[in-house]
């Protein structure tokens, strides 16, 4: 009955993952809801305000599985909100005098907020575990190939030397800084939200501040300044960052597959039987993992203006802007889980060729030296000078197919000046990384 492919039977197991839809899922939602009550009659009662039976018999009956859910969706069908159903039911399933207690002072949104913040706690804690275990794979791998050479490309052309630890390091610093995103944000997404009707507690009198710490102290939320039912930026920050994650990611993705073509063949996705097939070309190794990133990427990316729009609340409820935020947060969490377990299995199991790395560098016959020639001859010749002279004999070497070096050397302007050592010196890739693999060091010093 899916019609999301990231919730179905078969394609799901392309799209997201069965951890995070367990934790996003409707059951999940509503067995939330239900920890909400709970929680909220436990709350009341240690404040004299409840019954302690009456709390206890609440728990007792809050039980997602002996929810009607037949029942339960044609009231939410009549009145818009699956709490008055599901209230309705717990108050049933807690007995006479349980059920008199069951959402005392609370409303509808109050209790759908929060289950979505509790639900969004266990999908953030997700996140964060499989983002450590992503950057420590990069980082075995930033370290590894601190020193392994390879073509640099801008525009998708050879530009300057780097080491493939340099690059994995380029993917990695940002991850590193997604970790730090996330432990900031978590408090300001992880809040509780009780204010009843209109915001202001008035349900339940002089109480009504007391009631709302101990039910956030019950629940293991942080304390608002204010109930947040119409000021959004919490639920919006949350799905933002996974789009940053998700873009960041993506990245990752889109190098791996350029680097995975059959013409520059550096690295290649983990290969096991059948995996990236063709149904018709027996040879393919397709860049699946990476495919999956980049579609599970923009699902998000297409989602988080959905969230920030959500944010145009009117007055002290929204009519229609929070109820679309459903249709975002848990997809927007599934999608970036999925692209989050694709990156680990390609950073876990990356095939790297350093020989061909070598070889593709060498491929232009020492053109890719061309700056470092230039900025060698520039102390002798003047800056410009020396670009004009390097940018002529890498003119000849491609006309002629002659390496670099061989075509400086038929310059007089140079052979007079620099003897055929310090030629070849400059047009070894090698000797022209910069900085490289101090920044490898630098991103490793930051993960720690």
């Amino acid at each position: 009955m899916a019609v999301n492919p990231a919730d179905s039977p078969v394609l799901g197991a392309l799209y997201g993952t069965d951890a995070m839809r367990a934790a996003m899922g409707e059951r999940a939602w509503l067995a939330a809801m239900l920890e909400v009550e709970v929680a909220l009659a436990q709350a009341q009662s240690r404040l004299g305000i409840v019954p302690a039976e009456a709390a206890a018999a609440i728990a007792a009956g809050a039980d997602v599985d002996r929810l009607n859910l037949g029942e339960l969706a044609r009231a939410t069908a009549n009145t818009g909100y699956p709490v008055v159903g599901l209230v309705k039911q717990l108050s049933a399933l807690a007995g006479a005098e349980g059920g008199k207690w069951t959402h005392w002072g609370a409303t509808t949104q109050d209790i759908m907020d929060t289950a979505t913040v509790l639900q969004m706690r266990q999908g953030l804690a997700l996140i964060r575990a499989d983002l450590l275990l992503l950057n420590a794979a990069l980082g075995r791998m930033a370290r590894h190939h601190k020193t392994t050479v390879m073509a640099g490309r801008t525009h998708l052309q050879h530009a300057l030397p780097v080491t493939f630890g340099y690059k994995v390091a380029v993917w990695l610093s940002p991850l590193i800084s997604m970790v730090e995103r996330l432990d900031q944000l978590r408090p300001r997404v992880e809040r509780l939200q009780f204010g009843g009707a209109a915001g202001t507690l008035a349900s339940l009198g002089t109480q009504g501040l007391q009631v709302q710490r101990e039910l956030a102290q019950e629940l293991g939320l942080a304390l608002p300044d204010i109930p947040w039912h119409v000021a959004r930026d919490g639920f919006a920050e949350a799905v933002g960052f996974l789009g940053l994650l998700a873009g960041a990611l993506s990245k990752i993705a889109t190098d791996v597959i350029l680097l995975m073509q059959t013409e520059v063949a550096e690295v290649a996705e983990a290969h096991q039987a059948g995996r990236g097939g063709s149904s018709t070309m027996p040879q393919k190794r397709n860049p699946i993992s990476c495919e999956y990133i980049l579609a599970q990427s923009r699902g998000v990316h297409a989602l988080v203006p959905q969230m920030l729009a959500a944010m145009a609340q009117d007055l002290e409820r929204g009519t229609g802007p929070w109820q679309a935020e459903a249709l975002a947060i848990g997809q927007a969490f599934n999608l970036t889980h999925g692209a989050l377990l694709c990156a680990r299995s390609i950073a876990e199991g990356l095939v790297v060729d350093p020989a061909r790395m070598a070889r593709n560098l060498a491929s232009t016959g020492g053109l890719i030296a061309a700056e470092q020639v230039m900025m060698g001859l520039a102390p002798v010749l003047g800056r410009g000078e020396a670009h004009h002279i390097v940018n002529h004999a890498c003119d000849v070497a491609l006309a002629q197919g002659i390496p670099l070096a061989e075509a400086l050397l038929a310059d007089p302007q140079i052979s007079a000046r620099m003897p055929p050592g310090e030629v070849h010196a400059l047009c070894a890739p090698e000797n022209y990384l910069g900085q490289a693999m101090v920044f490898v060091d630098q991103v490793l010093a930051r993960l720690g």
